[in-house]
């Protein structure tokens, strides 16, 4: 009688030689933005593990945050690596836009012993993971239902506006590689128009990031209380979002009430840009903080709000990503991907 295949126990060497196959499969994943920077392992079965967190200003560059993952998590590392990057990947040579870390792909390859290493957009990896969401990783804010098969958005901000989309393919879909969180804003109403001429005193050109960030949304509630003639007060987002959820700053809950309307009119612009009918989807680290609030926002009736093609956008689902490690699969995912993406390395034969 042959035992069931849960009760056999496999030789010592047939166990080493599985094992060290499952390591070889192992690949090492990474989502850098412009505060923190997540790496984790992925398996043969595309699971996460050893995840943590670092942040990146306590790291001169990403060399020195990755020998230090590798010696708290107590790990070696896989030979295959793939990061998405809060920055555009256009070579080899990376400045980040929101942080200073300044590096050579090639040679953090080369630096960290790696056979092989992928270098994406963060928002490019994150489109990549689309795909993968569960139902319980993803909520919805409005109406709307996605049609299979048909594009993809994706927008979300964080230290700065990533900007990202899936388009079908014949083999599955292809991801956008661009940078349209530094598109110029656009205002609706006197209101708007108001904040962005106050913003050019600042800046000659106001892009979506500029204002649709963590430090963005500084820059607004310093603009709400300006143009109010009130006395300047030195908040950081965190302390403004907190504020304007608690009710107790009026200037807080408007500069907040702002970001969520223009965060509406950009995403819907990207949704007509797209032809985005399987959804538009929203990440980054600022939105999941503000729970029911973005629900209850101007979010969605100004993310309709397009004149005649309302009708259009009523029609197009919006999700808030509720995955915190979903770039890490997406990264995964780009090594796998079957257009190039992003600046690929690899070690060459001797």
């Amino acid at each position: 009688m042959i035992a069931p295949i849960s009760q056999i126990t496999l030789s010592p060497s047939l166990s080493t030689f599985t094992q060290t196959q499952q390591a070889a499969q192992a690949r090492l994943v990474g989502d850098i933005g412009g505060t923190n920077a997540r790496f984790a392992i992925v398996d043969e079965r595309d699971r996460l593990s050893h995840v943590r967190v670092l942040h990146c200003a306590d790291f001169a560059g990403p060399e020195e945050a990755l020998r230090s993952y590798v010696e708290l998590e107590a790990i070696a590392l896989p030979a295959v690596a793939a990061f998405g990057i809060a920055n555009p990947v256009t070579g080899d040579e990376v400045a980040m836009t929101n942080h200073r870390w300044r590096f050579s792909v090639e040679h953090l390859r080369q630096r960290m012993g790696l056979d092989r290493l992928l270098l994406v957009n963060d928002f490019t990896a994150l489109a990549l993971s689309l795909p993968q969401l569960a139902q319980d990783e993803r909520h919805a804010v409005g109406g709307g239902t996605p049609v299979a098969g048909q594009a993809i958005g994706l927008i979300g901000p964080g230290t700065g506006l990533g900007v990202s989309g899936l388009l079908p393919a014949a083999d599955g879909y292809l991801p956008l590689q661009g940078e349209g969180g530094h598109v110029t804003l656009a205002a609706r109403d006197a209101r708007e128009v108001r904040i962005i001429e106050w913003m050019w005193r600042h800046h000659d050109h106001v892009s979506a990031e500029r204002v649709l960030s963590g430090p963005g949304l500084v820059m607004l509630h310093d603009a709400v209380r300006d143009l109010a003639a009130a006395p300047p007060r030195k908040l950081g987002s965190a302390d403004i979002t907190g504020q304007a959820l608690a009710g107790t700053c009026p200037y807080c809950a408007e500069a907040l009430d702002l970001f969520c309307a223009l965060l509406g009119t950009v995403a819907g612009d990207l949704a007509l840009t797209l032809g985005a009918s399987g959804g538009v989807y929203l990440g980054g680290g600022i939105l999941p903080r503000l729970g029911p609030l973005f629900a209850q926002s101007r979010f969605r009736s100004r993310f309709e709000d397009k004149g005649r093609f309302s009708s259009y956008l009523a029609r197009i689902p919006t999700f808030v990503i509720d995955a915190p490690y979903a770039a890490l699969r997406g990264a995964a995912a780009a090594l796998k991907c079957p257009v190039r993406v992003g600046y690929d390395t690899t070690k060459q034969a001797q």
